[in-house]
């Protein structure tokens, strides 16, 4: 886990197979369906047992959900949980700012926001508008080179020759 990663894990319990309710520092109480990574990754199969995944437990600080000799990360768990609630997570934004290659400055450059609150919404200090994703995807879709706005999205056949 990231030292910058923000929300702390307060607690966790084990409800219906492979779901889970987790409590933040923030005051969000978010439920989790972690079966797919469970079954994704052998050394978890012993998860799968209903009794084991019972015995779910806070890691050392809330630093992670544990079981027996296995452990999920608390910033992945809270990804998850975020954009299985339909929200959008840091981990998304992070990936917006990888794929597209840009740093603090020239997120903050591209969204019209400032470089700190690029920060925040990269390491989950703050909740990742809409409206803040929605324009990290049309910026992706229009990659506008210069100070002027483009009027109108490519259609998907520009879209597809922009990026192919």
């Amino acid at each position: 886990m990231s030292e910058y990663f923000f929300p702390k894990l307060n607690a966790v319990e084990a409800m219906a197979p492979y779901r889970l309710r987790t409590t933040w520092s923030t005051g969000e109480v978010l439920e989790v369906d972690v079966e797919s990574v469970l079954r994704k990754h052998a050394f978890l199969a012993p998860i799968l047992d209903p009794a084991a995944f019972a015995r779910v437990h806070l890691g050392e600080r809330g630093s992670g959900i544990e079981w027996i000799d296995a452990e999920l990360g608390s910033d992945n768990v809270y990804a998850w949980a975020k954009e299985q609630a339909g929200e959008v997570s840091h981990e998304m934004f992070g990936e917006w700012m990888h794929r597209n290659e840009l740093s603090l400055t020239t997120a903050a450059k591209a969204l019209g926001i400032s470089r700190r609150m690029v920060s925040y919404y990269r390491t989950a200090h703050k909740a990742i508008p809409r409206s803040i994703w929605l324009a990290c995807l049309g910026w992706e879709a229009t990659r506008p080179q210069d100070r002027a706005l483009p009027r109108v999205l490519p259609t998907a056949r520009e879209y597809a020759a922009l990026h192919a």
